[in-house]
């Protein structure tokens, strides 16, 4: 028996007096330690493994349950609009975190699954796409089939290139699922073309479910409220690594510029399917001339990846990440000021962390908020600058 077996189960570990490390200060108060674990379980995320090839062209497809157990009110208001909002913030900073990958999305009920948006980089289509289907309060009906829900996942990655990262991410609440074959089948061909698949269940651990991410190596969680919800979602935004199989090769990639046409106008090749919206400027790939409306984007001419140069800049903290800064005890009665927020850090109620590269000291928040959203340490960007 292996380790994640032996650690599967909560009842099957030691016993563990997870009240010890909540602790009580001068004046008996607990906030401060509350707080701590808080700020400890957010940090984790800013961590990665050094060395590790990750997955920076992302294809993930969103399989989201749309059965009646979606209007369970467990979560407020419901299962399915604490679902639907929480998907919208995750569509965001998706996004934001991997600007040059795309999403797509699939909802399943009726033991049936429905492709409700193409693989895209573009969040507003998702947005939208997802108001119009999951949005709606009547929606939600009969049973979920995650078999059905992998293959039409399935028959679009399997046409993707071997250098993308493939992932699938399961939101699921039914207990059971009403799948038309063999589902071992499915997780067969799932696990040879490399695709990961992860699950985050809101009612409880199902063994099929374990098992399918298991074997596809990804991640299988069951979340206790909204606020880990959240905090699960958030956590699946950072890229993952790539399978040692795959191996390195070069992207083409156009940088088109934003040109503004002269009448006749012409239709962006993003909307002929919707019925063509005639518009003055737009991006025109540079080898076909088609024109485009946002990017990044996927030529639908010459299949050329269109980007710009800030949407590489912006992929480029997921190689080259910000060291953790050393947390470091000070006297009682000195001071130290935060180089982020400049506010006096409060010792030792407070921590103090402190960049090797620019000696500047920060506070907690400044430290998190560096690591997980801003990516650049400011210390350090003000130092470059004053050697230039």
């Amino acid at each position: 028996m292996d380790d994640t077996e032996v650690k599967e189960y909560r009842w099957e570990g030691g016993y563990e007096k997870t009240w010890e490390e909540v602790k009580e200060d001068e004046g008996g108060n607990v906030e401060w330690s509350v707080k701590e674990i808080i700020e400890k379980s957010k940090r984790l995320l800013a961590t990665r493994q050094p060395n590790v090839r990750l997955g920076m062209m992302r294809h993930l497809f969103v399989i989201i349950d749309s059965s009646n157990s979606m209007v369970e009110k467990d979560l407020k208001p419901t299962r399915q609009l604490c679902t639907y909002k929480l998907l919208q913030d995750f569509i965001q900073d998706y996004f934001d975190q991997n600007p040059i990958s795309q999403l797509g999305l699939i909802t399943t009920r009726n033991s049936s699954a429905e492709r409700i948006s193409e693989l895209s980089g573009n969040r507003k289509y998702h947005l939208e796409e997802l108001k119009k289907t999951f949005g709606d309060f009547n929606y939600c009906n009969g049973l979920m089939s995650v078999q059905n829900s992998l293959e039409i996942a399935f028959s679009v990655m399997k046409m993707l290139p071997s250098h993308t990262s493939r992932e699938i991410l399961i939101i699921g609440s039914s207990l059971s699922s009403c799948d038309p074959g063999e589902i071992n089948t499915t997780i067969d061909m799932l696990k040879t073309n490399n695709i990961r698949v992860s699950m985050i269940h809101l009612a409880a651990e199902v063994r099929m479910f374990r098992h399918l991410c298991d074997e596809t190596k990804g991640k299988h969680n069951v979340i206790v409220d909204d606020v880990h919800f959240k905090h699960v979602l958030w956590s699946l935004v950072e890229p993952v690594p790539l399978p040692n199989s795959v191996d390195a090769s070069c992207v083409k990639m156009g940088f088109p510029q934003e040109l503004e046409q002269k009448p006749p106008f012409t239709t962006c090749s993003c909307h002929l399917a919707e019925g063509g919206k005639l518009n003055a400027k737009g991006f025109f790939c540079p080898q076909c001339n088609s024109k485009y409306c946002e990017l990044p984007v996927e030529c639908k001419c010459c299949g050329l990846i269109l980007v710009s140069s800030l949407h590489l800049a912006r992929s480029l903290h997921h190689l080259v990440p910000i060291k953790p800064f050393i947390k470091i005890e000070l006297e009682e009665g000195s001071s130290a000021y935060c180089y982020g927020c400049r506010k006096r850090i409060k010792v030792p109620a407070e921590n103090v962390y402190f960049c090797e590269s620019c000696k500047k000291h920060y506070c907690d928040g400044c430290d998190i908020y560096v690591h997980n959203t801003l990516h650049v340490c400011p210390g350090c960007a003000v130092k470059r600058d004053e050697k230039r």
